[in-house]
């Protein structure tokens, strides 16, 4: 199973799931992320505003942020290879890169009594 780590912009928290408008792409990210935690893979998340070290620390990300600037973030990086820049994966490209399967990556709301609960 591969290693997976992303670095996110700055957000207002480790997920940026929050505030009054959230980003959808931001939580199918943390769902998809907490979910292959669940199964068990090394997957790390880091935000630019809290964890600026991981950013540094790590040499891929560190040239592309001197090359490009921050509209390089989100950068993923897989078994210290860059992956994607600019974007997230989609739960497919995580799925190949895990050996986890799409349908494992998506959190089903659950119905009971009328009321869905994630």
């Amino acid at each position: 199973m591969a290693k997976i780590r992303i670095y996110d912009p700055a957000l207002c928290c480790p997920t940026g799931v929050c505030g009054p408008s959230v980003d959808p792409e931001l939580t199918r990210i943390a769902t998809a992320l907490f979910m292959l935690e669940k199964k068990g893979a090394d997957v790390a998340r880091y935000n630019l505003g809290s964890e600026p070290q991981a950013f540094i620390d790590e040499n891929n990300v560190n040239q592309l942020l001197n090359d490009k600037g921050t509209e390089a973030l989100p950068v993923v990086v897989v078994d210290d290879k860059v992956e994607l820049t600019g974007k997230y994966p989609t739960n497919e490209q995580l799925a190949k890169w895990t050996g986890i399967s799409v349908q494992e990556l998506t959190k089903e709301p659950k119905k009971m009594k009328g009321i869905e609960l994630l």
